[in-house]
């Protein structure tokens, strides 16, 4: 959804989506399974957001991409699109169900090759990735978005670009009274107030914290 003055505004979000780039069938199909067919629809990241992160993957030519939250796929497929032909994406979801539904996607994708998919609990999992990493999309459990951050940081070389979903939380990150809202906030403002960081809150569907590990 998109943020006006502080309110969701469906006209506006159908517009906005009218004037992005389309999605292809594959994740067309995806979209309209992942509604019709799941009980947490509203996960789905959606054209605007998933093309967002495609134009970013082919300005910034990642190689090697990290995900935490798979759901059903779309945004991994979206990114992996863009990715060049030996890029890497692993991506992170603890629920089967929904890592089954997302391979049976990268199964029809001819992109699919780019990915895996790690069942398991993203905070065990991490510890054992390497700090190659070029890229982050973080769309995960939302009380551990600080826990995940700081993690993730350090898998992200310099000059890498880390985006995190959810960052305004239906604007609960204003006045914070919930567990999950007050991890949302703890974890932009800790971004901010880092010196080797730079980032930019953006009203992006439910609002994305673009974030980017400045040189060393």
């Amino acid at each position: 959804m998109f943020y006006s003055e502080g309110m969701l505004t469906n006209d506006i979000d159908t517009y906005l989506e009218k004037h992005t780039t389309s999605s292809n069938p594959l994740l067309q199909e995806l979209k309209i399974f992942t509604q019709l067919e799941t009980n947490m629809p509203n996960m789905l990241s959606g054209p605007i957001e998933g093309r967002f992160l495609a134009i970013l993957i082919k300005i910034l030519k990642p190689k090697k991409i990290i995900e935490l939250g798979t759901f059903t796929g779309y945004s991994t497929l979206m990114m992996a699109e863009s990715l060049c032909q030996d890029g890497k994406i692993i991506t992170y979801e603890s629920r089967k169900e929904h890592a089954l539904i997302a391979q049976r996607y990268f199964d029809k994708s001819p992109h699919g090759h780019k990915i895996t998919i790690k069942l398991q609990n993203a905070l065990e999992g991490l510890k054992l990735e390497s700090n190659d990493y070029d890229f982050a999309f973080i769309d995960a459990d939302k009380n551990n978005y600080p826990n995940y951050f700081k993690i993730i940081y350090n898998l992200i070389k310099p000059g890498g670009v880390i985006i995190i979903d959810n960052a305004l939380w239906k604007g609960k990150v204003i006045n914070p009274s919930d567990k999950m809202s007050m991890s949302i906030d703890s974890t932009n403002k800790y971004i901010v107030e880092q010196a080797n960081l730079d980032c930019v809150l953006l009203p992006i569907r439910d609002g994305l914290m673009m974030v980017r590990k400045n040189d060393l």
